[in-house]
């Protein structure tokens, strides 16, 4: 069965040159969109098996997109395709139900193999992307485990790691720079954080991680 596949990237050209290369290699290319938002109702419109998804947009970071495009199609297969090798989109994008992690620099005949793939029921990962996880794994993710229960249960990933960032003593524009977000985001993310956490500040938070971890 032929995938319908979405492609959502905020690049002209990379959303033409992956389409091409697609339908060439007998995936359906249903739709294509330049932002999150679009991407949404298309998702929601076209119903499509497969979206493949940049994390870098101008209207939404691609990881706030994840779970609301999952909510507008939920059958399909969400694979990320981005230039970033950062560890903390990498995590996020696995915990939020991406089946897979892709990077640009990968040829392009690997990148149509690792969307077969996935049409398949099976997961992709660029090969460095796959030993970085792996060794996640086996550190056990210390920068979740850096953080008490009690806090790390109320906020979503995305949040932990603002979080984190925040106990590193990084500014708003340093954590946009570190998480490949709009500052605009980080600031909802901080925002939304503050108010899990039942604080009115930064300093607040901090102060109530420090005392959770005793």
């Amino acid at each position: 069965m032929t995938a319908r596949v979405l492609i959502v990237d905020d690049h002209p050209l990379t959303r033409e040159a992956l389409g091409s290369l697609l339908a060439a290699n007998g995936f359906d290319v249903a739709g294509q969109a330049g932002g999150a938002l679009e991407a949404i109702e298309l998702a929601e419109r076209l119903r499509p098996g497969l979206i493949v998804l940049d994390l870098t947009m101008p209207d939404m970071d691609g990881l706030e997109a994840l779970p609301r495009l999952r909510d507008a199609a939920p059958e399909a297969e969400i694979v990320v395709l981005t230039a970033s090798e950062d560890d903390g989109n990498l995590l996020a994008a696995i915990r939020g139900g991406a089946a897979g992690y892709l990077l640009k620099s990968e040829p392009p005949e690997r990148i149509v193999g690792f969307l077969r793939g996935v049409t398949r029921g099976e997961v992709a990962l660029s090969g460095q992307v796959a030993r970085r996880l792996l060794e996640q794994v086996r550190e056990g993710d210390r920068g979740a485990s850096a953080v008490p229960e009690s806090i790390a249960a109320a906020l979503s990933a995305r949040e932990l790691e603002v979080l984190l960032l925040l106990d590193q003593h990084l500014g708003t524009e340093e954590i946009a720079k570190r998480l490949i977000i709009s500052e605009h985001t980080v600031r909802s993310h901080v925002k939304s954080l503050l108010a899990k956490l039942g604080v009115s500040s930064r300093r607040e938070a901090l102060e109530k991680l420090g005392s959770a971890r005793g």
